[in-house]
């Protein structure tokens, strides 16, 4: 069975706390420009925080290719080793 995001050919970036934002930003960049919207997924505030610099730096990235961007937040449970956990995604994709 296909999932939304097959139909969007969507990919999931998975941000930690630890996660260097410029490393992000660059796989965002890469993502948009090679399948138009990516999803960032966090758990916790420091994660949360990476991500938001990541989409922040990423937009400086793709503004000379004239493409801007606009991050849309989401509340998701998902399952991490059989305990569910509440993880915030970022939807990200052009303007």
């Amino acid at each position: 069975m296909r999932t939304w995001k097959d139909k969007y050919n969507m990919d999931t970036l998975r941000v930690s706390s630890s996660s260097k934002p410029n490393s992000v930003a660059g796989a965002i960049a890469g993502v948009i420009r090679e399948r138009g919207t990516v999803e960032l997924q966090t758990i916790g505030a420091g994660a949360l925080n990476q991500a938001i610099k990541a989409v922040a730096i990423s937009r400086g990235f793709l503004a000379p290719s004239g493409i801007d961007i606009v991050c849309v937040p989401s509340f998701s449970d998902i399952s991490i080793e059989g305990a569910e956990r509440t993880a915030i995604k970022l939807l990200v994709q052009p303007r």
